[in-house]
């Protein structure tokens, strides 16, 4: 078929996707995602209650946290089996998860993206070390997120007189995908998009199941594409929808950045605008910050870590290290809010498998992720806890690979505040959720891996500093000027950590000064 005869809008395309069949979706937030296909699946399920009981699979959170991405899929009937990376974009999915009224498995968002490549290569499956001792591990729960959900996904394998993990291979029957655009055989470009990711493995996969490919692009051209440039060729795909105005922005923050996708010479010279105001997130980030050290190749998770990527800038430091972002951006300034994934100028975007292979070999120097609960043995919990369901995304992959890890974390949540008055650190209300607990809910971090892998652990938070001891547990390290353990730190923890020697906080980390 040529390029033309491919041609249909989004809800013919998605008439031909029948039930039952597995789904792959590409994206990452809003980058890449194709909004105007997944948007034809819910108007095509609310209008005529088809296609159902889909099986769901995708790497990187896709969402708005609304109406957006695949909350348009978040439907019971529509779907039957998700495997996702990350789920707290999606709260409508993550309700059916909680809710156990279908089938969910979370796994690292790299494994997902790098088992999309196997399953397209026919290979049984994706035999990583990502995941070991964590709630992925069928040690534990196998990534199962119900009691619904079958075990057996994921395996222990022994091979070489070492414990892997074997996440199983299964047929994809529909990709869908985003490009930019079209030529005239139908090979789609990138160049406009914030990320690649993973919308090559997509397409092989779902034609070597005998699949359907369909691919959305925002314009259709005339000169053929330069081959080089093409991401995925015109041979893999089925369908073309050219998205309506709304449903191709470049982000979920942004219609259209051109600093997301073109080079600049000096990495910071057109990025900060304004120093980062006090509080939490600056202390936090100023002192996260410290840890970096030039050459350093770096991944900043989202939240209190976007932070030092600020501090960063305000140092002249963005030109010293690399920050990567696991969706594929290498070098610039990552983006934040509906916009993460994408990066300020990068030097290069690599598709999202490559930088996960690059990850997990031990490519990065230093990572900062946040935290929602760390407990006494150091254990970290990012995923799943109360009544919210987050998921890990590449938290795994970053955290089990990153030689030095710094976990971004206020003492105390909801309602803290602080001020810094007369050289000391004020805590002008406390918060009512404890981040520091006795057993964390969901073991997405752990502590006993990191030590086994001789990894360097700190835990920030806006008064106190704590390392992961290699004996086990946390040690206090480091307070803030006016804070004291007895007082304002230990009566906000749910076990004592062992306290070493103190030094105390630097006060320029207290102040907006560069």
């Amino acid at each position: 078929m040529t390029r033309d005869e491919k041609l249909c809008t989004a809800d013919e395309a998605v008439a031909l996707i029948e039930d039952g069949a597995t789904v792959a979706v590409s994206g990452f937030v809003g980058a890449a995602h194709p909004e105007a296909l997944t948007a034809a699946i819910e108007r095509r399920f609310l209008n005529g209650g088809q296609p159902r009981d889909l099986g769901l699979v995708y790497g990187a959170g896709q969402g708005d946290g609304k109406s957006r991405g695949l909350n348009h899929l978040a439907y019971e009937g529509l779907v039957r089996r998700v495997v996702g990376g990350h789920w707290g974009l999606c709260p409508g999915l993550g309700r059916l998860a909680l809710d156990g009224r279908i089938e969910a498995y979370n796994f690292p968002q790299g494994v997902i993206c790098q088992l999309l490549r196997d399953i397209a290569a026919g290979r049984p499956g994706c035999l990583t070390h990502v995941g070991l001792g964590t709630f992925i591990d069928p040690a534990n729960d196998g990534g199962r997120l119900n009691n619904r959900t079958p075990a057996g996904a994921v395996e222990r394998v022994e091979l070489d007189g070492r414990t892997w993990l074997l996440f199983k291979s299964f047929p994809i029957h529909v990709g869908l995908i985003r490009a930019t655009a079209a030529d005239p055989r139908g090979n789609l470009v990138m160049e406009n998009e914030a990320v690649i990711g993973e919308v090559l493995p997509i397409a092989q996969a779902a034609r070597n199941h005998g699949g359907l490919v369909i691919a959305q692009v925002r314009e259709l051209r005339n000169e053929p594409a330069p081959p080089h440039l093409v991401r995925v060729p015109g041979a893999l795909v089925d369908r073309i929808v050219v998205a309506a105005e709304g449903e191709h922005d470049q982000t979920f923050g942004e219609s259209f950045n051109p600093a997301y996708c073109s080079a600049n010479g000096d990495a910071g010279s057109d990025i900060l605008t304004e120093p980062l105001p006090f509080g939490v997130r600056r202390i936090i980030g100023s002192r996260a910050c410290d840890e970096l050290q030039p050459g350093n190749v770096v991944n900043l998770g989202i939240g209190i870590p976007e932070a030092i990527a600020r501090i960063a800038a305000e140092r002249g430091l963005l030109n010293s290290v690399t920050l990567t972002v696991e969706s594929g951006p290498i070098g610039g300034m990552p983006a934040g809010g509906l916009s993460f994934g994408a990066a300020v100028h990068p030097d290069a975007i690599v598709d999202q498998p490559s930088q996960f292979d690059w990850y997990d070999g031990g490519g990065l120097d230093f990572a900062a992720l946040g935290a929602a609960q760390v407990d006494a043995q150091g254990n970290v919990n990012v995923s799943k806890f109360g009544s919210r369901l987050a998921g890990v995304g590449g938290f795994v992959n970053i955290t089990q690979n990153a030689r030095r890890l710094v976990f971004c974390t206020p003492l105390t949540a909801d309602g803290l505040d602080v001020a810094w008055q007369n050289g000391r650190l004020q805590i002008v209300s406390e918060g009512r959720i404890p981040k520091f607990v006795d057993r964390v809910e969901h073991l997405s971090f752990s502590a006993d891996q990191a030590r086994q892998r001789g990894q360097h652990v700190l835990y920030i938070t806006e008064r106190a500093v704590f390392e992961l001891a290699p004996e086990g547990g946390l040690r206090l390290i480091e307070t803030a000027p006016g804070i004291t353990p007895e007082e304002s730190i230990l009566p906000h923890m749910a076990f004592r950590p062992q306290i070493g020697t103190l030094r105390e906080l630097a006060d320029c980390h207290f102040s907006c000064a560069k």
